[in-house]
């Protein structure tokens, strides 16, 4: 189920609303996790038996590491949660990539297994495996009720797409949580903004770029507007749902942190990915980079250290050695600023940040992109084309320049903070007229939903 369908907007969400607020606190829980397993299985019934088995053995993995946490065996407790966990998702998700690729480098014919790719795995299953290591560490208290744990990684407004949620960032608020109006406000405000995103910009984007990319024989021109709406799209598609996953998390008294923080402002790769998927470059930080070493080791080590974190980073948006290619580009670039780029950048700020968005928009067609000679050909149109700007370009530069443009002021910080401001100096006025601009927002997304068929989802297949 979509956050942005009509099925969640005026039926699910509304009856999951008051039926929550109508019981007494006891029920809430139970409420929000039954809600969260039809949510769920609305797509892909069979699969919650796949979350609920995944709840339940890291359910058990977490209570053996605290039970025997002092005794020698508790690294090989540590070493199964992995391998388990890891071996689940990559059946799911890696199986028939790397059957597939063995056939193709070592011309066999081992039998490729048909596997369907179960909605937001890769998400639920971080999750788990985050629980346990924080127990193992001491960082987080160990979850006795296994109903509640299910509840923090089933709980449906991030059990999709995220953010990743640390348990220790929603440890205390699964029992001792208070919902209060004004956050319940505030929550419905960043639901709407997030709603708004994904279906008047991401959307509008998607159109243009979805256009662009299955054409042939691409200007310079028409490829520049081809990657620059992707690039808004999948920004918008993404940190939209994470909008709506916050406000949502509001709606009950939950405080998910932060996952964007405008990135196509940055000035160097690296606080590019400070900026995009918070929680998931946290989580490969703080679980992986760091456990091998992280800074604290040789310079040598450091950039083996990054090159593992980024490959793994590609490896976990999909199977596909695009997205492998997609990630050692980063980790290259990175490496490259840690040893002198990023420096140099730092003398030329603006310069700085035209350089990074060219970088991340040539990643970006990597990403898009379905095989390697599709990416070539669309790098090459990019740098050395044939036709530097053809009658397509104009027209689709006349057709949706002004979507485009609304998109690029919106994906800076120029926006909130005229309003911030407007807030500051009209006083309760600004306040009330907060709540006006996003009952526009919510008439303009409901009437772009009704009156699109276009709605995809980006990261569902992550």
């Amino acid at each position: 189920m979509l956050f942005s369908s009509t099925i969640f907007l005026f039926l699910f969400l509304p009856i999951v609303l008051l039926v929550y607020h109508l019981l007494p606190r006891v029920f809430r829980n139970g409420w929000l996790l039954v809600a969260s397993l039809f949510f769920y299985a609305w797509g892909e019934p069979k699969f919650v038996i796949l979350m609920l088995t995944s709840i339940l053995i890291n359910y058990l993995f977490a209570l053996a590491v605290h039970t025997y946490r002092t005794r020698v065996g508790v690294k090989w407790i540590m070493f199964s949660m992995i391998v388990v966990n890891l071996g689940l998702l990559g059946w799911f998700k890696y199986s028939g990539f790397f059957v597939t690729s063995i056939n193709e480098t070592f011309q066999t014919t081992l039998f490729v297994p048909e596997v369907v790719l179960p909605i937001g795995i890769s998400f639920f299953t971080f999750q788990a495996m985050s629980y346990v290591i924080d127990v193992y560490r001491q960082a987080g208290q160990v979850q006795k009720n296994p109903l509640d744990l299910a509840l923090y990684i089933a709980l449906f407004p991030q059990l999709i797409a995220g953010p990743i949620v640390r348990y220790e960032t929603v440890a205390d608020e699964i029992n001792h949580r208070q919902e209060t109006l004004p956050e319940f406000a505030q929550g419905v405000r960043r639901f709407i903004i997030g709603l708004s995103k994904k279906l008047i910009l991401a959307n509008g984007c998607g159109q243009v770029a979805d256009t662009i990319f299955n054409m042939k024989d691409l200007s310079m021109g028409l490829a520049w507007i081809g990657i620059i709406a992707y690039a808004l799209q999948i920004y918008f598609d993404f940190s939209g749902y994470s909008d709506m996953a916050i406000g949502l998390g509001l709606m009950f008294g939950f405080h998910f942190l932060e996952n964007f923080n405008y990135p196509y402002i940055s000035k160097s790769v690296s606080e590019f990915w400070r900026r995009w998927h918070i929680s998931l470059g946290s989580w490969f930080r703080d679980y992986v980079y760091i456990p091998l070493g992280g800074n604290r080791v040789s310079p040598w080590k450091q950039y083996r250290n990054l090159g593992i974190v980024w490959i793994l980073t590609g490896l976990w948006h999909g199977a596909s050695w695009t997205f492998v290619a997609w990630g050692v580009y980063y980790g290259i670039w990175i490496m490259l600023e840690k040893a002198f780029l990023g420096k140099l950048l730092a003398r030329v700020p603006v310069f700085a940040t035209v350089w990074t968005l060219v970088l991340v928009l040539v990643g970006w067609v990597f990403f898009r992109a379905e095989t390697f000679p599709e990416a070539i050909t669309y790098i090459q149109a990019m740098f050395v084309p044939d036709v530097l700007w053809d009658d397509r370009a104009s027209y689709q530069l006349v057709q949706n320049g002004v979507i485009l443009a609304l998109a690029c002021l919106a994906a800076t910080p120029i926006p909130k903070r005229i309003g911030e401001r407007f807030v500051e100096s009209s006083g309760k006025v600004g306040q009330t007229m907060q709540y006006g601009y996003a009952m526009v927002l919510l008439f303009l997304a409901t009437s772009a939903l009704v009156a699109s068929t276009f709605n995809p989802f980006i990261y569902f297949r992550f």
